[in-house]
Formats: C-alpha cells, structure tokens, sequence
C-alpha cells in the first residue's frame, strides 16, 4: 500500500468511520423497507424479462425493464454492497424513472466476495456489459447508445468498464456514452484495512488491479461524479481523486457533491424527480 497515502496515517477506528458507510451511517438498513413498495411494484410492473443469464456463474444473471419506444438507448445500474452483498432484485425502483425517460434498462447481479474474489466481481460486471451490447438489439433496444451508472462498488465497476479496452473484445469503444458514478470507492486498497476485509480477502496485488484511480481510461464516454455531501471527507475525497485522474487523461467529468445527502440516501435521487442524478442520465435519452 502506497505509503504517501493520506489515509495512511489514520487511527484503525477513524479509517473504518471513513472507508465503510455502515460504520458512518449505522441506520443504512432502513432505506430498503422504505424503498420497498417502489421497489415492488416496478418487479411486478416494470420489469420484463428476469434473471436471463450472461454466464455460468448463478450470480451472472440480468433484469431487463424494457421501454415501450423501438431502439431505445440502453442504461445499465450495478448496484453497490461494497462487493460483498446485494443483488439486482433490490433495485428495480432505480429502472422505473429511467424507463419512463424512454431507456431500456438493464440491471445486472455479479459475483460477489467472499465466494468470488475482487477478479471475479468485476470480471463479471465486464461480462455483463459485453453481454448486453451484443444482445441489445433483441430485447427492442440500441446497442450503439449505451450509458452506465453505479453506486458505491457499483460505481467501481462503472470505471472499471471505462479502463476496458473493448477493441479487445470486439466492441466498439464509441457504444458506451457515458457513465454516472454515485459514491463511488475507486482505488480498493484503502478497505484493506477495515473490516470489510474479512470478506473481500483483498491482497496488495488484487487491489492494484482494479485500482481505477490509476488505471488509463480506456473510453471517451462522457463521466458524470457524484457524491453526498454528509459522506466522510475521505470518502468524498476518492470523488475528486478519480475525477482529477480523468481529467490528467483528457476527461471533462463534471463533480457534485449533493449537500444533505448520505451514502445510502443519495439513491433516492433517482425516486426524485428532475434530480440532479436523473437529469445526468436524461441527457442520453
């Protein structure tokens, strides 16, 4: 671990207040019963087409929520869970506004640590991006307009598509628009030292690889980051680093920090009508 790092030289209880939300925010599990009866209701109303699967492991499985207009863009979320928990089925409120802005939105679960290690989390979140830009085109949608948004890991799976290569895979760099990044960790080597570890089993190794704050971008989808302004400073702080690392590489990623928003409230932007989060991804409609 870089020992410059401003995070080095924390006491092991301030690190774990400003690398792990639930440590910050101990009342995170009463934002799920509150969402529960959009939630609901879009598995019931929105979604179309459930747990298609984009690999062999049983976490690579998709929702697709359909929009009713005939090539309609394409937005995929990755939920976050620090990479150790959560899947597609609690997110489905996230589609809703996004279908009645007239995109086609896939939701994808990936594999998970401790089962799966960091490699394979976001291995399979890369699947599921290739897998929706070649499969597009059968559930009535435009595989060229492709934007991304995440919260928390799920952010970080977003900058890890933005550091693909994709030429690579046979895709063409240009499908991918833009990506939205809300709360999100970057660089994993900082949660090596807090007790999430204990399931994430990260290694110096494992974390350089998937460390986005330093990785080259790969794309030149436009980024849109946001953070809440009641997170820990050093959690807002990976917001701007990152950000400063997109720029050094030729981006113009825009920056807000939402004031009186949380790392688990700030979903409830996209339950928010014209909120600074929808409005974002509204620009690719």
């Amino acid at each position: 671990m870089p020992s410059g790092s401003a995070w080095a030289t924390l006491t092991r209880e301030e690190h774990e207040f400003q690398y792990n939300p639930q440590q910050a925010f101990p009342d995170y599990e009463a934002h799920r019963p509150r969402r529960a009866p959009l939630n609901d209701a879009a598995l019931l109303s929105v979604r179309s087409d459930s747990d298609i699967a984009y690999g062999e492991h049983p976490r690579r499985c998709l929702d697709i929520y359909r929009a009713p207009r005939k090539d309609a863009p394409i937005h995929i979320f990755f939920h976050g869970g620090y990479w150790r928990a959560n899947d597609k089925n609690g997110y489905a409120f996230v589609a809703a506004p996004l279908v009645q802005r007239g995109f086609t939105v896939a939701i994808p679960s990936y594999e998970l640590c401790p089962g799966s290690s960091l490699d394979g989390t976001v291995d399979s979140a890369l699947a599921a991006v290739e897998w929706i830009a070649r499969h597009g085109e059968q559930f009535g949608a435009d595989s060229s307009r492709i934007t991304l948004s995440g919260h928390s890991a799920g952010a970080h799976l977003c900058a890890a598509a933005l550091a693909t290569d994709w030429t690579a895979r046979g895709l063409s760099t240009s499908a991918l628009q833009a990506a939205i990044m809300i709360s999100g960790i970057y660089d994993p080597a900082p949660a090596m030292l807090t007790t999430v570890n204990q399931d994430l089993q990260l290694t110096p190794e494992i974390a350089r690889r998937h460390d986005y704050e330093r990785a080259p971008p790969q794309s030149r989808a436009d980024t849109h980051l946001f953070a809440g302004g009641r997170e820990p400073w050093h959690w807002i702080d990976q917001t701007f680093r990152y950000s400063h690392h997109l720029r050094r590489h030729g981006g113009d990623p825009e920056v807000h920090v939402l004031p009186g928003y949380d790392h688990f409230d700030i979903l409830d932007q996209y339950m928010t009508e014209n909120s600074p989060v929808l409005q974002a991804i509204a620009r690719y409609a």
